[in-house]
């Protein structure tokens, strides 16, 4: 039996653009800008990213929110957050519209927040569907407190389902960690595709910020090639920024603290401390100001 048109976010013409006019829809007008950090690739460093470029951020004097969106929820664990004694999460907010300053926890890194994860999020997919306007439940509480931080950054799950078309939805921008390995590209287009029907049906301001790219080894010819053809066919939506394969950022979360607290002075620190800049020089060029000095 065919699917019901009213059950997929992609097939309703005009659902989702009525409710679009009937919220605030606040693009950085003195509010913080929210980025989306996705790729359905798995293994990628989406929560390695989220975690340390809102760390990064943070120490450059900004006001940070991560929101864990995955229900493996390593962006909470990884910040030093036992999941067992999370009370409040991101499901309540979507699920049962709790007000999202109850859920946000603040962790030991001065200017960083976080709406933890957690195992119950597997069931929101299932228990959104049958709910109107159901794309924009993630927007709709970020709204509330979207005026509190300069960045929101969305920790997104491996896949293209629902909780990761809330994200999108709910974001200006959209950062896709690629990692410099075989089979990096695989998926990228079907990952296009949706960013491209989130513009078209959703979120008509969604832009890519950028393509990551992460686990650079500059001793593997297969990591340069990967680069190469990565620039070649993205061209200037690159950063510029490459993130080495590096032993201490993959320690950090063990011991529950971004790599710029853990080892300040590795590679891995230093790559996303240089990716926080490219980024607020980059957002300071669009707005036609002179970039902060860090």
């Amino acid at each position: 039996m065919a699917k019901s048109k009213k059950n997929c976010y992609f097939c309703r013409p005009n659902n989702g653009n009525d409710y679009l006019e009937t919220i605030d829809h606040k693009i950085n007008n003195g509010m913080s800008k929210v980025f989306a950090i996705a790729n359905q690739k798995g293994g990628v460093g989406k929560t390695t990213t989220s975690i340390n470029l809102g760390a990064s951020l943070a120490v450059l004097d900004k006001k940070i929110l991560l929101i864990d969106a995955d229900p493996q929820a390593n962006c909470t664990s990884g910040l030093g957050f036992e999941l067992r004694n999370i009370e409040k999460s991101i499901y309540d907010c979507l699920t049962e519209d709790v007000d999202p300053k109850d859920v946000i926890l603040k962790t030991e890194t001065d200017g960083l927040d976080i709406i933890p994860s957690h195992i119950d999020l597997v069931g929101a997919e299932i228990e959104l569907l049958s709910q109107e306007n159901r794309e924009y439940k993630m927007k709709a509480f970020i709204d509330k407190i979207r005026d509190q931080y300069d960045y929101i950054m969305i920790d997104c799950s491996p896949s293209l389902g629902l909780l990761t078309v809330n994200a999108l939805t709910a974001a200006d921008g959209v950062i896709i960690p690629v990692q410099c390995e075989y089979f990096a590209l695989e998926g990228l287009g079907k990952l296009l595709n949706t960013v491209k029907m989130i513009q078209a049906r959703l979120n008509p301001e969604l832009q890519i910020e950028g393509f990551l790219l992460t686990m650079y080894d500059s001793r593997l010819r297969l990591s340069n090639q990967v680069v190469e053809e990565v620039r070649q066919h993205f061209q200037d939506m690159v950063f510029n920024t490459l993130i080495l394969r590096n032993t201490r950022l993959s320690e950090a979360p063990s011991f529950g603290k971004p790599v710029i607290e853990y080892d300040a002075a590795c590679n891995g620190a230093v790559n996303y401390l240089n990716l926080a800049k490219e980024i607020l020089e980059k957002e300071a060029k669009a707005q036609g100001e002179a970039p902060a000095q860090a």
